[in-house]
């Protein structure tokens, strides 16, 4: 009898890439000169290896032989101690990517057939991340047009809302109905040096109801992570769809999300969250409310790749966020670590192939020459 394959080794690197010009982000305040990423590769007593990436994995050194000698694909068993070490040190669930993208090598299956998907072609929309003017985001949303994009996130967090309104009412009457838009408000969290309360839930009523003058699709995080009731009264009051749950720490918060119906749209990312394992139910029981799962993917290609699959297995879905302004956040940036950055196809898709795991290469030239 043929003994069983086993996790030999799990390796974690960090990577630097320097950024000539900065990205000046909408939700950070400091402007972003360096782009770092975690990698984390599981292999096996067979030579597999599988890749992750996402969040820094701060702590998980002490917890490696919890892993070590175990089946690679226990994977739930593995979530379980990922649960325990979010609690205790970091969040660590870039492992638990690493170890879907190993069981699909294992399975010689890409994961989103093992996740149950049967369509390969992943809607998305341009995510935008740069608080540019009125006629820059316009510039910026008719480019967008140009290369077969129906859908665009506009950010907010300028100094006062109503500029912010400004610059979407300059981008309809640039592109019209072109687009559908989408907004995200950037009041759910803040930076560790960033003060600034978030937006009180009369602002947030203001805002929506213009958002709706404007047909906006949704509108993400306008008020605290933590203001269930706050979410769910907005959503009772407005028209426009309430999206948020990117950033929360602990899974059992969108159960409460869901018990207090505080979101039309559920956005939770497996780098950040939960990984594949820990969002899959969460995805299936806000689709059975009647919302929507679409991931939040501002990590990697890699973190971008992983939600892909878990949105490909999902219903009643719109589009899938693709973090993309150029020239300052461009597809070679937030991919640097892959051989082939991820693109999207002239109908704004995304093209998920029949290779095992992910379908994902690291460019381990690029990733020696810009390790911390």
């Amino acid at each position: 009898m043929m003994a069983s394959m086993r996790i030999a080794r799990i390796e974690v690197s960090h990577h630097r890439l320097p950024l000539d010009p900065p990205f000046i982000a909408s939700w950070d305040s400091k402007p972003r000169r360096v782009f770092d990423a975690t990698i984390v590769r599981v292999t096996t007593d067979t030579g597999l290896v599988g890749i992750g990436s996402g969040d820094r994995m701060v702590g998980f050194e002490p917890y490696e032989d919890l892993f070590i000698g175990q089946d690679p694909q226990d994977i739930q068993r593995h979530n379980e101690i990922l649960k325990n070490i979010s609690f205790h040190d970091g969040r660590c669930w870039p492992l638990d990517l690493a170890l879907w993208d190993l069981h699909g090598k294992i399975e010689n299956q890409p994961c989103w057939r093992l996740l149950g998907g049967a369509e390969t072609h992943v809607p998305l929309y341009a995510s935008s991340g740069v608080l540019r003017d009125a006629i820059g985001m316009a510039d910026t949303a008719e480019k967008f047009v140009h290369e077969g994009f129906g859908a665009m996130k506009v950010r907010f967090h300028r100094s006062d809302w109503r500029n912010d309104i400004a610059v979407l009412d300059a981008i309809r009457n640039r592109i019209g109905d072109k687009l559908e838009l989408m907004v995200d408000c950037n009041q759910g969290w803040r930076m560790p040096w960033d003060i600034e309360p978030p937006w009180s839930y009369d602002t947030a009523l203001a805002v929506a109801q213009e958002l709706e003058r404007l047909d906006v699709y949704w509108m993400e995080e306008p008020l605290h992570r933590a203001d269930h009731a706050g979410m769910a009264r907005l959503r009772a009051e407005t028209s426009v769809r309430i999206a948020g749950g990117e950033m929360n720490r602990e899974l059992f918060e969108y159960q409460q999300l869901l018990d207090a119906n505080s979101l039309d749209v559920y956005q939770p990312d497996a780098a950040l969250i939960g990984g594949i394992t820990g969002l899959r139910p969460i995805a299936e029981a806000a689709v059975k409310r009647g919302a929507q799962f679409t991931p939040h993917t501002w990590t990697n290609g890699i973190g971008l790749m992983a939600n892909a699959h878990l949105f490909a297995a999902v219903t009643n879905r719109p589009f899938l966020e693709f973090p993309y302004d150029p020239p300052e956040w461009s597809t070679e940036r937030r991919d640097f670590m892959l051989t082939e950055p991820l693109d999207h196809d002239d109908s704004s898709h995304l093209r998920l192939s029949d290779k095992p795991g992910f379908g994902i290469e690291l460019d381990e030239q690029r990733l020696k020459a810009t390790r911390i």
